[in-house]
């Protein structure tokens, strides 16, 4: 199972409809679930409800904008490799003052899909992207590029 564990709901109708397009396209692949936490403004009682969904067995990745940068094809490959010892890759998403030190203590890896602030839901619909693109090239189907 893949999981996003985000903070903060999503309001705009296409950032919505982008979601979840690519969340269906998606479980044709894996199954994934989303979750939403509260924003808050107190970070740690953040993490505390972050982490309260990330099983002591699963794979986290912090989205964070210090973190490593992939191709689309390395994280292809990062996706295929980490399902080979873990059944879930849990990719969290923090608010837009970023994750606890204690949720990077817990990840297994942070990962950047760039060095610019981009906004929560669009950020959201990029990383299901990735997924998505990610499950096509592992299974050396057609995409665009």
């Amino acid at each position: 199972m893949i999981k996003i564990i985000c903070s903060g709901k999503i309001k705009e109708k296409y950032l919505l409809e982008l979601i979840e397009d690519y969340k269906l396209r998606i479980g044709k692949y894996h199954k994934i679930n989303i979750i939403e936490i509260k924003d808050e403004n107190d970070l740690s009682k953040e993490a505390l409800n972050i982490l309260k969904n990330v099983e002591n067995n699963e794979y986290v990745v912090a989205c964070a904008i210090n973190g490593e940068e992939l191709t689309s094809v390395e994280l292809a490959d990062f996706i295929d490799r980490t399902f080979l010892h873990y059944g879930c890759i849990d990719f969290i998403i923090g608010s837009s003052t970023g994750l606890d030190k204690s949720v990077y203590d817990r990840a297994n890896k942070k990962l950047s899909f760039s060095r610019f602030t981009m906004p929560h839901g669009l950020f959201r619909g990029v990383l299901l992207e990735q997924i998505y693109r990610s499950f096509k090239i592992n299974n050396n189907e057609t995409y665009h590029k």
